[in-house]
Order: structure tokens, then sequence, then C-alpha cells
């Protein structure tokens, strides 16, 4: 069979081989059932629907004629190198190195400075914009996880708050 669109081909591909791990990862917990539901119960459901919708789209790369067979292009190494550094400065900031004795700077600095290197990666960086963005997503995170959660991490610096 002909591959009629790459993307969709290796993106299906990728959803598919994600959910069946998952799935297969599930297994080793209790599953229970729908009205007892074990730990292992949510990714099995998730894993099974992922692997299947990953199915769909691979299914549809091989069916649906495109233009120009949707091509895969060269690797995005700018927003892969932000995106995944942003993602582990929000680890660092959140909880801290202990390593190097970095204290931990909390939920709204780790939230501050994800989003500013995480905003790096696309094409256009407004700082004003960025500042609005990172505002909103603190007040919001805090209102969920802190006030309406009631879960207990460090929301300031820990040389702030002691």
């Amino acid at each position: 069979m002909n591959i009629k669109s790459q993307k969709d081909f290796f993106s299906g591909l990728m959803f598919a081989v994600i959910g069946g791990a998952f799935a297969y990862g599930a297994t080793g917990y209790t599953v229970g059932t729908g009205a007892r539901m074990g730990p292992g119960y949510f990714p099995l459901v998730l894993g099974v629907i992922l692997a299947f919708l990953g199915s769909l789209v691979m299914f549809k790369s091989l069916v649906v004629e495109t233009p120009d067979g949707d091509k895969i292009g060269g690797w995005a190494w700018k927003p892969l190198l932000y995106i995944i550094c942003g993602n582990l400065l929000f680890g660092i900031l959140l909880g801290g190195l202990p390593s190097i004795k970095l204290p931990a700077m909390g939920l709204i600095a780790a939230i501050y400075g994800t989003t500013i290197v995480v905003s790096k990666a696309g094409d256009v960086f407004v700082l004003k914009e960025v500042l609005v963005l990172s505002t909103i997503l603190s007040i919001g995170s805090y209102l969920a996880f802190v006030v309406l959660l009631k879960l207990q991490f460090p929301v300031w610096p820990t040389f702030i708050t002691g």
C-alpha cells in the first residue's frame, strides 16, 4: 500500500505506539471494573483510545489522496530546544536543585520563567504580551491548585517565605 500523506502516517504511528505502550503498561496494575475502577483502569482505557485514534489517522493517510503527499520537513530545532528547556526550567524553579544549593523558587516564578522561555520558540516574541500571559497563568494556577484544590507546594521562593 502507498503512503499518501507522510505527516498523517507518522503522527498516527506515533499515537498508536504511545497508546499501545500506555495500555500495555497499565496491565501491570489492577484494572477493576467500570463501577469499581482500579489504578490501571484510566491509563488502559486512555491508551486503547489513543492507539485506536492513531490507527484511524494511519488508515486515513493510506486512503485519502493529498496533492503533494504531505512530505515531512526537517526538524524544527529552535522550538524543540526552547520547549524542552522551558519544561526543565519549570521543574527546577518549582522544586529547586538541592545538589547545587538552588532553593525552590515556587509556582509563580516557575510559571513566569517557563512562559518567557517557551514563548521564545515562536516566530514573534513580544515581552509585554508574554508578561500579561504569565500573569494570567499565574493567577489561574494559584486559584486552581492552591485555593481550590488545596495542593501543598511552594508558591513563592523559599528565601521569601522562610
